[in-house]
């Protein structure tokens, strides 16, 4: 009787999990909806989205390279022992790179009297035509520090302050004058095709008026105007 007890409650409890999957609360996956394909109004074929883009042409600048500068500078020129004098002259110089550019330049003054001169009371050591310094020289300048000048709220400059060195002639006392000349100036380009320059040079040869020869030291400072090409 036992025995049979048992197996009638096995099969009840056999009977009761089977039940348990066919449980009408059971999730299942939704199924993938299809995809939805756009068709013409005529059906058929998939419709073609055509955007309305006008085109416009496109010209491409043309930007000037700019590489030569031609200017006129005027200043003072103080030629050691003849004193301070008006100077004038003009340059051309060639941008090698953004960097560095190459300068020839040509100055003119005319000196005064020296102190002994002028002391003495004695003759003149020069001739009037003696006196006309003319100097042509060949250098190399490096921008040290190119920036920008604010003048205002609505104007930017570029501007550069450079050292240039170089080598030339000099044309005084009746002689020619091997140079060296040490500088160094101020850069304010106004424009892309204008600038204003302000240049202080040092003009290093050998005289010999009194039967020695000297090593003089003749600065220019000079202001000038130059115009990119």
């Amino acid at each position: 009787m036992e025995s049979w007890l048992r197996v009638l409650l096995l099969s009840a409890l056999a009977v009761a999990l089977g039940g348990c999957s066919m449980w009408p609360f059971k999730r299942h996956p939704a199924p993938a909806s299809a995809p939805v394909e756009v068709t013409s109004a005529e059906g058929g074929t998939p419709a073609v989205v055509e955007p309305e883009v006008k085109r416009r042409t496109v010209k491409a600048p043309r930007i000037k390279t700019s590489d030569f500068e031609l200017g006129a500078f005027a200043g003072t020129y103080s030629a050691e022992d003849f004193g301070v004098n008006a100077s004038y002259g003009v340059r051309l110089d060639y941008h090698i790179s953004e960097d560095f550019f190459a300068e020839a330049s040509v100055g003119r003054t005319n000196t005064g009297r020296t102190s002994y001169e002028v002391l003495s009371g004695s003759a003149d050591l020069l001739t009037e035509s003696q006196r006309r310094l003319t100097y042509y020289e060949m250098g190399f300048g490096y921008n040290l520090f190119p920036g920008e000048v604010f003048l205002g709220r609505n104007h930017a400059y570029n501007s550069d302050v450079y050292v240039q060195t170089g080598v030339g002639a000099t044309q005084f006392a009746g002689g020619d004058h091997f140079t060296v000349m040490l500088g160094a100036g101020y850069q304010l380009t106004l424009n892309d095709w204008l600038a204003l320059r302000l240049d202080v040079k040092d003009h290093i040869f050998q005289v010999d008026l009194l039967g020695y020869q000297k090593t003089t030291h003749n600065l220019e400072t000079a202001l000038g105007v130059t115009v990119y090409f």
